[in-house]
């Protein structure tokens, strides 16, 4: 199988020199024939999985956890209005 290393470095914009696409040409052609070599199995009757195990993701209740602390956390601030922190105008 002969591959243009610099041609898939060029699209894959990777910037190689000849001596690193001379060491890469060949793993990349092991790369290609293994691909190759999956593509002669026979998967019929196999059915498409999207990952291995075959098990639902648990979900948590959708319950608020948190109540609402507006008022204590803005306690200790100098000024609030409406549930709102007031602060000094910066920019005229």
């Amino acid at each position: 199988m002969d591959i243009d290393v610099h041609k898939v470095a060029m699209l894959s914009r990777i910037r190689l020199t000849d001596k690193e696409a001379a060491h890469l040409g060949p793993q990349l052609g092991n790369i290609l024939g293994y691909i190759e070599q999956l593509s002669e199995v026979d998967t019929t009757g196999v059915k498409p999985t999207a990952h291995p195990h075959d098990v639902a993701m648990p979900q948590r209740v959708d319950a608020v956890s948190n109540a609402n602390r507006r008022d204590t956390l803005q306690k200790p601030a100098p000024n609030t209005e409406s549930g709102l922190y007031v602060v000094p105008k910066v920019i005229e």
